[in-house]
């Protein structure tokens, strides 16, 4: 009969705790005990503190791509109208229950130390392919006619994705909504307003 793995317990708890205090704030110490496992469970599953921080990225990114599925994959749905379900259904999910933890990934883009360099290798892949996601979607709202054909989709999908995520980060810094809530009004009552 095997034993039961703490692997699930151990990234979700971590998880938790990486997103309130940060990477490097976080011990492995802190993550096994907020999981309520033995030490001997962390080296059991992963590696390093590195591998680990790797496994809470995908996890945490996953529900990021189910989203962007459903939302500007969604050829089903008219393409300014999937843009923005995913603008606010990203900063909304954010900041809740008043924590101001922000996003994960911006957190960890915002800590730079050479203890995460493949950390930050993936994350360099996780901002270029959101950035990729968004640009298919202005893509297919030109074909449509809901924007200005003269528009570079790949370089407006970069200033939405680099403004959302900064935006989120002045969330944290301020404790305050005020910052995404900009963002979303000058995203679609300006800068994707009627441009057809």
């Amino acid at each position: 009969m095997r034993k039961p793995t703490h692997k699930a317990k151990i990234l979700t708890e971590g998880l938790r705790v990486v997103h309130q205090r940060g990477y490097s704030a976080s011990s492995v110490r802190d993550i096994i005990q907020a999981a309520g496992v033995p030490q001997g469970s962390f080296t059991n599953h992963f590696a390093n503190k590195e591998a680990f921080g790797l496994e809470i990225l995908n996890v945490f990114y996953a529900v990021i791509q189910r989203l962007m599925e459903e939302t500007l994959l969604n050829d089903a749905l008219p393409p300014l109208q999937r843009l923005r379900t995913w603008a606010e259904t990203s900063v909304d999910s954010l900041n809740q229950n008043e924590e101001w933890n922000g996003c994960l990934l911006g957190n960890f883009g915002a800590e730079t130390n050479s203890e995460i360099d493949v950390i930050q290798q993936r994350l360099a892949e996780i901002f270029l392919e959101q950035q990729q996601r968004i640009a298919y979607c202005l893509r297919a709202a030109v074909a449509e006619g809901e924007l200005a054909v003269s528009i570079n989709c790949d370089d407006l999908a970069g200033f939405i994705h680099g403004s959302m995520e900064g935006a989120i980060l002045m969330a944290k810094a301020q404790r305050s909504s005020l910052p995404t809530e900009r963002f979303k009004k000058i995203l679609f009552s300006t800068l994707l307003a009627d441009q057809s």
